[in-house]
């Protein structure tokens, strides 16, 4: 993957043939047709997927890429900057909430620092440019050779990880104020005012959500940011972590794996991936619907309804954590339930 232009020709279509085959398969297990509902349709989109060779017992890790962020100093955020140095640490501990949660989830989490404003972190990947990226109410986050240079960075460090056993990747962010950017982002590619996608991110009080509001249009209105051109949106109002995130979606379509999304800052960095590759959707997983604000509109963007509605707004991906039990459900389903055909009787439906 020497290129961008090299990694969106990796990514191919899934496989229609075996997708079919396994919804014939699927309406032979012993149970009424289509009763598994959505565990149906996953079990199917993962058989498509060329880098799944079996769909047992299937290693999974979460991505959390780390970075600061320069809007920071704009008071747009209530959380010290500084947390995002300490629970990258907490995360290398298992201490935080995406760790407890992959953990039940039998789920790896390999914290990236992409970009947080500190010294090299002992023993954490590290794929970072700069301590924190540009501000962007006063100028672009990052060049356009930084974008890329990290795309291409986060998608190598997939194949590194699929190299080595793992076969379903998450994403996850930690990083104080990127709502702001995300934002920012996800109003370029919906073509929408910022009120209509900024929200409290954490915990930011109501009355100073006017004012998050204006710096996210003050942040489209000084760079620009060309809306059909998703590698220029993440570079002019994007982020570190997004920039990362949209890397690893790549980089899992690339390797033909399934990519499980976590929530508002996921749901931007897809659709920067799917306007770079369009192919790239077929290999994304929509776990939850976000409690930000812009998350309806998002979706309906990227056309993927979640699985899981739970109010969530913490990040990390804590959402495709949870979300990590029902592709196992889907998988466990089939490749262990019955066979009609074995179990003594047969319903109407299925095949013959």
């Amino acid at each position: 993957m020497q290129t961008l232009t090299d990694l969106v020709a990796s990514i191919r279509p899934l496989d229609k043939q075996k997708m079919a085959q396994a919804a014939d398969y699927i309406e032979s297990l012993a149970k009424p047709a289509k009763s598994l509902g959505r565990l149906e349709v996953m079990a199917t989109q993962l058989a498509g997927m060329r880098g799944l060779s079996h769909l047992d017992n299937l290693q999974k890790e979460i991505i959390v890429m780390c970075a600061d962020h320069g809007v920071f100093d704009e008071g747009v955020a209530v959380t010290p900057k500084e947390v995002t140095y300490i629970q990258a640490l907490n995360m290398q501990k298992g201490l935080t909430g995406v760790c407890v949660l992959a953990k039940n989830s039998q789920t790896s989490v390999l914290p990236v620092d992409i970009g947080i404003d500190c010294e090299p972190i002992a023993d954490m990947v590290s794929l970072k440019l700069a301590r924190g990226c540009g501000n962007i109410a006063r100028g672009p986050a990052m060049s356009r050779q930084d974008a890329e240079q990290l795309l291409l960075a986060s998608a190598q460090l997939v194949k590194k990880r699929a190299e080595e056993g793992v076969s379903i990747f998450g994403v996850g962010e930690l990083g104080i104020a990127n709502t702001t950017p995300a934002s920012a982002m996800i109003s370029v590619f919906s073509d929408c005012d910022p009120h209509d996608v900024v929200g409290i991110g954490a915990n930011l009080p109501l009355e100073r959500l006017q004012h998050k509001e204006s710096i996210v249009r003050k942040a489209v209105h000084i760079n620009r940011p060309d809306g059909n051109d998703a590698v220029d949106v993440l570079a002019k109002v994007g982020g570190y972590d997004l920039v990362g995130m949209t890397g690893v979606i790549l980089g899992a379509g690339a390797c033909g794996l399934p990519v499980v999304l976590d929530g508002f800052l996921s749901y931007a960095a897809a659709i920067a991936a799917c306007q770079i590759a369009p192919e790239v959707k077929n290999y994304c997983i929509p776990s939850h619907f976000s409690a930000e604000k812009g998350a309806q509109r998002a979706l309906e963007h990227l056309n993927l309804k979640p699985y899981l509605y739970l109010d969530l707004r913490l990040g990390e991906g804590s959402g495709a954590a949870i979300a990590m039990s029902i592709l196992s459900a889907a998988c466990a389903m089939y490749c262990h339930m019955g066979l009609q055909a074995n179990s003594g009787f047969s319903l109407p439906g299925s095949p013959t």
